[in-house]
Formats: structure tokens, sequence, C-alpha cells
């Protein structure tokens, strides 16, 4: 009896056993399939012989601001597997509520703003007092409904935006200069299920057909859906689609309301113009308040504090542009600051990260190569020279680049950056978050780290010649022309 009901539990367990690791299995059979088809998706896209600086290819314009897009065709954007578009917003625009498919990084390069998420499931934290102006000219009754929304963040020039897929944002500029911000679309990440197609969903507004996806696969699918779509010049925001009926009973409100929010008439475009100055909850945040944080995050480190991080408290903005949050300094060449998973840990989630870079005239930048993401680099200050070498040993780019032009330096490609005589600015992208490059020359190089006989008789020159190729630059990332360095030797 007892070695029968042994038996019988020895058979559940081998049962239940089974069905764990095939459940297990199949979820990581589904993890590598998508890894996969990724893999095979960018496997042609990458073999190419040559890159260009791009400007924007499309230009929309809105009641209160330009949005631009650079040709998502180009192979070395469809090699990343990203669609890189900018944002100009007049004093007192708003950039209209929408989310994609895709996680966003944005980089803000000019102006100073405002910027709301609405993270699903996160309660409204910020409460109105009903003591303003406006609200003593509403009635009594409209007193007791005071405002309560999401988190507003403060954005000024230097702050990068993180993103997860799905969440719903907007920007309005409260500055005295236009709000420009350079932003990022991963279509290539795995939160994208659809297809490789930047998808903007809207939830205000009517936004112009052409911000939409211009890839191959969505002008199939345009082609496809004429008949259905008719012949209409606008997309419509989401509630346009809906049954008027049905949405006024999921608002609880009347029809004609629900016939203002589908916005059929409305020719505005996405970036609108705000006719008195944007009412919003924000606590005053001080300058001594700024400093605090910026030191908590030093002490920090970046780190987690031992508790995980949830998305209702997560810190969405990061700021690159202080000089005294540089990585690397050199006071004679630039410096680089790098933001990742580290010190906004949000990026974790969405598998991105970024390198802001500043070159003073004449200097450089190692020659280098990203060793396990792509990097989109946007050119925000002066001009210089950009080398790119592929796997072949051939130039796949060599040329000057200027502010506002776009050029990507893809997986294990080598690449030398040089400032003309008034410097160069960029911030880079990269599709990792946790990104990491190998130095070809100078103190942490590879050729540094390797014995001179090694490079002695690989490159057939003399051990002495060896010695001045590990040890004739002894600076780090970011080098000072070569007529300074030769005077510091002297």
């Amino acid at each position: 009896m007892g070695s029968s009901c042994l038996l019988s539990l020895t058979f559940c367990f081998l049962v239940l056993f089974n069905c764990c690791f095939a459940q297990i299995e199949q979820v990581t059979s589904r993890r590598g399939q998508q890894q996969q088809g990724k893999q095979r998706s960018q496997q042609n896209e990458c073999q190419f012989d040559r890159i260009k600086a791009l400007e924007p290819a499309r230009r929309i314009k809105s009641e209160a601001g330009v949005t631009e897009i650079w040709d998502e065709n180009d192979q070395q954007f469809q090699c990343a597997g990203v669609v890189v578009m900018r944002h100009t917003i007049k004093q007192q625009g708003l950039l209209l509520p929408s989310y994609s498919n895709t996680p966003k990084f944005i980089y803000v390069d000019q102006g100073r703003g405002f910027h709301g998420a609405a993270i699903p499931g996160c309660p409204e934290t910020f409460q109105s007092s009903g003591q303003n102006s406006r609200d003593r000219r509403e009635s009594s009754e409209d007193q007791h409904q005071k405002d309560q929304h999401q988190k507003v963040r403060q954005v000024r020039e230097g702050d990068v935006v993180a993103l997860p897929a799905g969440v719903a944002d907007w920007f309005y500029n409260n500055g005295d200069s236009p709000l420009v911000l350079v932003q990022l679309l991963d279509t290539s990440n795995a939160a994208n299920q659809l297809d490789q197609d930047f998808r903007k969903f809207f939830l205000a507004g009517n936004p112009q057909q052409e911000l939409q996806s211009q890839r191959s696969s969505n002008q199939r699918g345009h082609r496809e859906g004429e008949s259905r779509r008719g012949q209409q010049e606008r997309y419509r925001n989401l509630f346009g689609g809906f049954d008027e009926r049905l949405l006024a009973e999921a608002f609880n409100v009347d029809t004609k309301l629900v016939r203002r929010m589908r916005n059929e008439n409305d020719n505005r475009g996405i970036i609108v113009q705000v006719q008195h100055e944007l009412q919003v909850v924000r606590p005053q945040e001080s300058r001594e308040e700024e400093e605090r944080e910026r030191e908590h995050q030093r002490r920090q480190g970046g780190g987690s504090n031992g508790l995980e991080e949830s998305f209702c408290t997560a810190r969405l903005k990061h700021n690159i542009n202080n000089p005294e949050d540089a990585d690397v300094f050199n006071p004679q060449a630039g410096r680089l600051t790098t933001v990742n998973s580290l010190n906004l840990p949000i990026l974790r989630h969405i598998q991105l990260s970024a390198q802001r870079g500043v070159l003073y005239p004449n200097a450089m930048m190692t020659p280098n190569w990203n060793i396990n993401a792509h990097s989109i680099c946007y050119i925000t200050r002066g001009s210089g020279r950009i080398q790119i070498v592929g796997d072949n040993g051939q130039a796949v780019f060599d040329g000057q680049v200027q502010e506002g032009q776009v050029i990507t330096a893809p997986q294990n490609f080598a690449v030398v950056k040089k400032a003309g005589s008034k410097g160069l600015e960029w911030v880079s992208f990269k599709t990792n978050d946790n990104a990491q490059i190998s130095q070809m020359a100078g103190r942490v190089s590879v050729i540094r780290a390797i014995p001179e006989d090694v490079l002695a008789n690989a490159f057939q020159i003399s051990r002495e010649d060896a010695r001045k190729l590990k040890n004739n630059r002894d600076e780090v990332s970011v080098f000072s022309s070569s007529q300074e360095s030769r005077r510091g030797r002297d």
C-alpha cells in the first residue's frame, strides 16, 4: 500500500515537472524566436557599402510648430531598426497627447517646457488647491472639483526623457524660445510586436497622414486599406473611430461633447497654440532642490537602492548637459557624458542609452567601435569630420557633418570623430541600455592592452615603434589636437 502511494506521488511529480519544464521551454523558445526574427530582419539590412549624413526627409507644419522626420527607408536606419524625428514647438505650443508602438528616447536640444506622461494604472498624485485666479472665477460648485493629474515634469536643454512603448505623453513650451525635441523610436525593440513601422496613436487633434510611417510594409497596408479609408487626407485621433454613443456612455457625457473630442474639423495639426498660459499642477522646484537631487544621484552612483523601482515613481528624465556630470573630461579636448540603466534605471526596460559628446576646436574622439549597440548620432552644434569603417577595412563614410544631421554607426563598425574650427557637439542614441565601446588609441585602448612584441610582429614594425603606438597618446577617449599634444611632450 505504501509503495503504491509512493509510486503515485512520484508519477504526479514527474507529470508536474514535465508540464512546468515544457511551459518554460515554450516561453524561452518564443523569446528566442523573437530574437532570431529580429536578427533575420536585420541580416541583409546591415550589408551596405556607403553611409550618408542625412537631413530630415519630411517636414510637417502644424499651427504652433514643425515636425521633421528622417527617411526611415534609408539603409542605416533599417539596419539599426530605428526612426528619428524632431519637433520644434513655438512659445505656448502644445504637442498633443499621443503614444507609440515603440519605446521613445527624447533629447531636449533647445528651450524648456513641461512634459507629462500618463502611465497606466498610476494614481493622479498632483492635485490643485483651487485657490488660483482661474478657480476664483469659477462657481462655488466648480471649486469643489479640483483638478488632479499625474506628475508634470519641467524639462530643459540637455535633458533626455525615456518612455516605454504605449505610454501617452505630451509637451508644452513655457519658455521664451522654441522647444526643440530630437526623438528616437526603437522599432526593432521587443516591446513592439506589430511590425517595423512606427505608429503614432493620437488622443486628440487630426494628425497629418505624413506623420505615419513611410516604410514599404506600411505603404502596402495603406494601398490595401484605401477603399476602406476613402480619400481622406488626414488621419483622425483614436476617438474618431468609435461610435459617439458608446463614447458618451463610457465617459457619462452627452454626444455633443463627444463630437468635440473627435475633432473632425480640426486642422491645427499635432502642435497647437494654447491661447492662455497652460494651467497645470506642479511644485515650484528651487535651484537648491535641483542641486540636492544631483548630489543624491552622485552618492547613489546611479545604482538601485535595493527596492524595485515602479513605473509610477520611476525617474523618466536625466540631464546630460552639465559639465560637472561628465564621465570623461579633458580641459584641452572636451568631454563625454553617458546616461544608461545605471543612472536612469527605466532604460533597463526600454533597452536604450545615450552619450553626449563635446569636442573643442580641432580636438578628436579616439577611434572606437560600439561593442553591443548601434549608435545613431545627431549633431547638435558645430561641424567636423567623421569616418566609419566596416569589416572589410573600407570606409563606408568619410565626410563632413554639421548641425542638424544624423548618421548611424552600426554595431562593431569603427568610428573616429574630429572637430572643425568651431568645435563639434552631438548626442548619440544607442540600442542597448548599457552600451559599451572599445577604444583603439589612448590610455585604455585595445592597442595599449596588447604586448609590444605582438604588435611588432602583427604590423611588421620594430618594438620601438610598437612602444610609440602604445604610449605616445596618454589621454582617454577625447584627445587634444596633435599640435597641442606635441607641445605637451616637448
